[in-house]
């Protein structure tokens, strides 16, 4: 067997020809995944919150389609996936942001509403998802790393961390031959983290580039390069992929890993909110 065979005798494809759907495309690690496959010769169709920023990622891509929506609205996340145009190949979710919020500022009502909402979110995908994407395809879904260790402030979003991977390796059962798969990332300079950051950014920046292994912060690139290389190899499924630049072997140096609103994130659960 060739290096670019299956063991079925199928060839291991690229994504030329493709059509990958990034729900959350118009910043961040949705943009970037959304470009990256483009120059890898696929077709895209883009769905966000922000129709402004839609139609600016829009006019640099050419996707197939748009749709601007709140994917937090799941009934409407669930008819777009089920009503796109024939068969796709792959789905991405990056729709999602971090709850920060210690014990005595939580509203319980709200605090369930969220994480309820980040579990609909993957139930709605992948029920549509089993039905319109492609046998091989993958319904890839962006986590965090950041509620894996125990901080103040830290409970909503270290549940939803703790139960995405469970869901995912779950549900990877009910879509097959559809693939499902998540990437748990650490701290990820996107516009997300600038906004909860602001004029605290930099020097977060700074602290990673003299902490992390890799000598230097993870961008959305990285992200949208491990999110393309699971699309195309399909012999992953039911899997938490993380990247962080070697964040979590740091231990518990408190400089290396503050958390909260009122400190520096450790990471985002999400990225931008489409």
């Amino acid at each position: 067997m060739s290096g670019t065979e299956r063991e079925d005798g199928g060839a291991i494809q690229g994504l030329a020809g493709q059509t990958v759907v990034v729900v959350g495309g118009s910043a961040g690690i949705g943009l970037e995944t959304a470009r990256q496959a483009r120059a890898a010769g696929a077709e895209v169709v883009l769905a966000a919150r922000n129709a402004e920023r839609l139609r600016q990622a829009a006019d640099e891509l050419k996707p197939l389609s748009t749709a601007a929506f709140d994917a937090q609205d799941t009934c409407r996340l669930e008819d777009f996936v089920r009503e796109l145009p024939g068969t796709v190949d792959h789905v991405l979710v990056t729709a999602g942001s971090p709850s920060y919020r210690p014990l005595a500022e939580i509203d319980p009502a709200e605090s369930g509403r969220e994480f309820g909402g980040r579990i609909a979110m993957m139930l709605a995908v992948a029920r549509a998802g089993r039905e319109k994407v492609r046998a091989g395809g993958t319904l890839l879904f962006i986590g965090g790393t950041g509620g894996r260790r125990p901080a103040v402030g830290m409970a909503v979003t270290g549940a939803v961390t703790a139960a995405l991977p469970a869901l995912t390796a779950n549900l990877a059962l009910e879509v097959a031959p559809v693939r499902m798969n998540l990437i748990a990332a650490g701290f990820v300079d996107t516009p997300l983290s600038a906004a909860l950051l602001g004029d605290r950014l930099e020097e977060r920046r700074e602290q990673l580039r003299k902490t992390l292994p890799i000598g230097r912060v993870v961008g959305p690139a990285d992200v949208a390069a491990l999110a393309t290389h699971i699309m195309v190899n399909e012999a992953l499924t039911g899997a938490t992929y993380d990247i962080d630049g070697g964040q979590q072997l740091l231990g518990t140096d408190p400089a290396a890993h503050q958390t909260g609103p009122w400190a520096l994130p450790e990471s985002t659960l999400g990225h931008l909110t489409p």
